[in-house]
């Protein structure tokens, strides 16, 4: 199974970064009423900014700690340079 770390921007310009299984549904879910994070459910809607695929939940899980670590800078810097990807 892969595992994605993933960025969402909200509409008051936060960022939020979480894993799934599935990105798509994943962004549904904080964009709907119920299953989407509580840091989510009042910054309605989310966007997808960035995107990385592991082989394994354990991967993914040490990626998701580092960028969760980042300053907002840094965050915006690893965006940008998935954008040019």
């Amino acid at each position: 199974m892969k595992y994605f770390v993933y960025i969402v921007r909200c509409k008051d310009d936060r960022l939020y970064t979480g894993l799934t299984t599935d990105v798509n549904r994943r962004v549904d879910e904080h964009n709907g009423d119920g299953k989407g994070a509580k840091y989510t459910k009042m910054r309605q809607p989310v966007e997808v900014v960035y995107v990385a695929e592991f082989p394994d939940r354990s991967r993914a899980s040490k990626e998701e700690i580092k960028i969760k670590k980042m300053t907002r800078k840094q965050k915006e810097l690893l965006i940008d340079e998935e954008e040019k990807v």
